[in-house]
């Protein structure tokens, strides 16, 4: 949050940087996806990976700009071409950390258990 200097401008306040951690189910999703998009096609998947990685890379300095689902859990769209990824993930205050919990294409119905 910005606060006033004495000549009544706004001074940066000291950033946040949330750590990023990715669950075993979230590095699952990212080779099912990866590998799917090699199969079909296979130009795209450097781009595809840049896509996810750069917005997931948001969140290190803005942990809460995904839209709440339920609970704690927050979603992030990732567009890529005419669809793109939606990351599952919650943000824990306390330890300052992003917990990617599922990465899935939006053409998918529902994340695993």
């Amino acid at each position: 949050m910005a606060r006033p200097s004495r000549r009544g401008q706004a001074r940066d306040a000291p950033e946040t940087v949330a750590t990023v951690v990715y669950s075993p189910n979230a590095l699952a999703n990212l080779e099912r996806a990866i590998a799917s998009l090699a199969d079909s096609a296979p130009d795209a998947v450097g781009a595809a990976a840049r896509a996810i990685r750069s917005a997931v890379d948001l969140l290190h300095h803005h942990p809460l700009i995904g839209r709440m689902v339920e609970g704690d859990l927050r979603e992030l769209v990732i567009s890529f071409g005419r669809t793109g990824y939606v990351a599952l993930y919650r943000f824990v205050p306390a330890r300052e950390e992003v917990r990617i919990l599922a990465i899935r294409h939006q053409r998918e119905l529902d994340y695993p258990d």
